[in-house]
């Protein structure tokens, strides 16, 4: 019935904007991994990335906020907050780690953010785990193990262990994001909220190198950074948040989620075909248990 919010008309459309959301998220690790080929560090990457994308973020709040009331001192400190959490924290640790580890295993280990999201909520505010979810976390974990313990054995040692905590510790960061994001969410609407918030953190990632880098290194990088930093600002960053946001509004975000479980796999396809990393039968076994674990976790979640 045309009046059915997922009414076959706008299925297909939010299914292809929500598989483009995965996809090209994803593609943040592969665009990464391959900067880091010439030469430039953390900091200066996600500096350049968040330049860029800052003129992007900022006419997406001004857009969603037409109109409505101006944020308060609470609302201020909360985007501030949240911008730090969920955009600085979490993407300065995810780029760090994938300077260890490939990018296979970094996206296998940020798609266990809703298992992250649940245990917060669980300690937090007491809400209750059933025994499925907990079948499925387990199942999912065990996945990530199997990678991790694949990437030591092939002499990573140290630095797996080292890239793979920075990478947990990212999700971590964004899953307090959305646990604590709850309230201004409805508040300020999601769209505004995620303008803002990755607003501060574009700002707060040029002050830190500001803080850590001469002025004059900025754009002392080769031409390709710069390219691919521009790049992951548009193709990997402002453009996967609006089709995300608009696929939710056309399936619902249970269908856009179970979608995203394609990124895991682009990822892999795209280190494979455009980084050359390996693919064994031990990823792919660690890949089959993360997303069935987390498919698992999903419907008994609902």
């Amino acid at each position: 019935m045309a009046g059915e919010p997922h009414a076959p008309k706008r299925l297909g459309p939010g299914l292809a904007l929500a598989s483009f959301g995965a996809v090209a998220f994803s593609g943040k690790a592969i665009i990464v991994k391959l900067a880091y080929r010439h030469g430039v560090d953390a900091v200066t990457l996600i500096m350049l990335r968040m330049l860029f994308a800052l003129p992007l973020f900022a006419v997406m709040a001004w857009w969603a906020g037409r109109g409505k009331p101006a944020l308060t001192r609470r609302d201020w400190a909360g985007v501030v907050g949240l911008g730090f959490s969920g955009y600085y924290l979490s993407s300065f640790l995810d780029f760090a780690g994938l300077a260890y580890i490939t990018a296979s295993l970094e996206r296998l280990i940020l798609y266990l953010n809703p298992t992250l999201v649940l245990l917060f909520g669980w300690i937090l505010y007491r809400r209750r785990i059933t025994r499925g979810q907990l079948a499925g976390m387990a199942i999912s974990y065990a996945g990530v193990l199997l990678v991790f313990g694949h990437e030591v054995r092939l002499g990573q040692g140290a630095s797996a262990v080292w890239g793979a905590l920075l990478v947990l510790l990212s999700a971590v960061s964004y899953a307090i994001y959305l646990v604590a994001s709850g309230e201004f969410v409805k508040r300020l609407g999601s769209l505004r909220l995620v303008g803002l918030a990755t607003s501060v953190a574009c700002l707060l990632c040029i002050a830190q190198f500001l803080l850590l880098r001469p002025v004059a290194s900025a754009f002392d990088v080769a031409p390709q950074v710069i390219w691919l930093s521009v790049l992951n600002a548009t193709a990997c960053t402002a453009l996967p948040v609006l089709a995300v946001m608009m696929a939710i509004e056309r399936i619902g975000p249970a269908m856009a989620a179970q979608t995203g479980m394609v990124g895991p796999m682009s990822t892999i396809l795209m280190g494979v075909l455009l980084l050359g990393e390996p693919f064994t039968a031990w990823i792919a076994a660690g890949t089959v248990l993360v997303i069935a674990g987390i498919f698992v976790f999903t419907r008994m979640g609902r």
